[in-house]
């Protein structure tokens, strides 16, 4: 049986022991904690395109993940939201640094390297959490008003791959921490609740009870989402 351990980027992580799994999948600037406590290469990182936007906790994760490396990279776009004409051009600066060329030539900037740079737009993780989820309605339409955080599309990525068999979610709290900063989002929003944890719930729990081979180490997501222990 593989098991792949999806690495997230909160404090503090509960790590399973080294015996536990066979490789190392991490969300956004998760990283950082994989080269903290010394585990192996990313076999695979997914990246929202949000990372190079321009924001505070952005810039924050750049540079957690300076010099690091992963074999596979996911660039996870924006979504491809309808907008008139002025509304298009208004935001044009953010589309620039949100788009694939921007995003890496700023993980250049920082030498993070990569061996192969996947990008495939949003609709493409709609389907694959759609085909997992076995159609459910009802998830669908949660997953459309508000997508699933990276890290539960870095959990689709590794599901669709066909490699593995049992999948570990550690580093995750549904919060707005981070292990390498204080997020600035937080006092700008006044919460430290992610807008992605309900969506991210009931995600994980459709998942669970279909396959029954998700599991983590980490109370908070047992206690919200149901996930066994490992």
């Amino acid at each position: 049986m593989a098991t792949l351990l999806i690495l997230g980027s909160k404090p503090d992580p509960v790590l399973p022991p080294r015996t536990e799994y066979d490789a190392v999948a991490c969300a956004n600037a998760a990283g950082f904690s994989a080269a903290k406590y010394g585990l192996p290469t990313p076999a695979f990182t997914a990246m929202s395109a949000i990372l190079t936007s321009g924001i505070g906790s952005g810039r924050q994760s750049l540079e957690a993940i300076r010099g690091l490396r992963t074999e596979t990279l996911y660039f996870i776009p924006r979504p491809d939201t309808p907008r008139k004409l002025w509304k298009k051009i208004k935001i044009l600066p953010v589309t620039v640094r949100t788009s694939p060329l921007w995003f890496r030539m700023k993980l250049r900037q920082v030498s993070f390297q990569w061996d192969t740079f996947i990008y495939q737009d949003i609709r493409y993780y709609m389907e694959l959490i759609s085909n997992l989820s076995k159609n459910d309605a009802e998830l669908m339409e949660k997953v459309y008003e508000k997508r699933p955080s990276t890290g539960l599309l870095t959990l689709i990525i590794g599901m669709s791959l066909g490699n593995y068999d049992r999948f570990v979610m550690s580093g995750f709290n549904f919060e707005l921490t981070h292990a390498y900063a204080d997020n600035p989002e937080i006092t700008q929003r006044g919460t430290r609740t992610s807008r992605h944890t309900p969506t991210d719930i009931q995600l994980l729990r459709r998942l669970s009870d279909l396959g029954g081979n998700i599991f983590t180490t980490e109370p908070a997501v047992h206690e919200q989402a149901s996930l066994p222990f490992l």
